[in-house]
């Protein structure tokens, strides 16, 4: 990762929880004693609008805007809005990506238009992907809403500190506001981090 720095994308449509994943990202790197920055935008992200966050960390960071070419991580809770952000990630970057597909609003509104396999086209750009139905595993756990903490779990052994500081985060979050899904978090993180590694 360039400059000591990490910068991690996160994308997708809004209510995937694309904040919540951003936000724990920032506060496990902060835990970790890393300087983090994060910005997020969020475009009708309640009626299922697109949806950005950038966070970046390191020693020392002075802006949380990530330029084109300089994201080390992409993750897409989207297909195609991972395919819209590709030109941010480094050629020697990940984008962990899933493989739903879900117009937001400017497709309905013919603003545009919705490529006809998104994940083919990030394969063929050259970069390394990680495509998987994190839909299909959160369905098998039970919960929809499982999607961001198995997202995470997929990127976890790409970050500058172990999956399980990252896991134990989360957890530590859920165990303190709901803690009757600390345990089904847990799970669907360690089945993204399977998903991450093999996909």
């Amino acid at each position: 990762m360039a400059d000591s720095i990490t910068n991690i994308l996160v994308v997708g449509i809004g209510g995937q929880g694309v904040m919540t994943a951003a936000e724990m990202l920032a506060r496990t790197a902060l835990n970790q004693g890393f300087d983090v920055k994060k910005t997020e935008v969020a475009g009708m992200a309640q009626r299922g609008g697109v949806v950005s966050s950038h966070v970046r960390f390191g020693a020392k960071v002075y802006s949380p805007q990530i330029d084109p070419g300089e994201a080390d991580l992409l993750i897409g809770f989207e297909a195609a809005e991972a395919l819209r952000w590709l030109p941010h990630l480094r050629p020697t970057g990940v984008a962990m990506v899933n493989t739903l597909r879900l117009a937001p609003p400017v497709v309905s509104a013919g603003l545009y238009d919705y490529p006809a396999d998104p994940i083919a086209e990030l394969a063929a750009s050259g970069i390394e992907v990680h495509a998987f139905n994190a839909g299909a595993i959160a369905d098998g756990l039970g919960n929809a809403k499982l999607v961001n903490t198995i997202m995470l779990g997929a990127i976890s052994d790409h970050l500058p500190f172990p999956a399980e500081v990252l896991k134990e985060c989360i957890i530590e979050g859920f165990r303190a506001y709901k803690p009757k899904l600390a345990d089904i978090n847990a799970q669907a993180f360690d089945a993204g981090r399977t998903a991450g590694q093999v996909a």
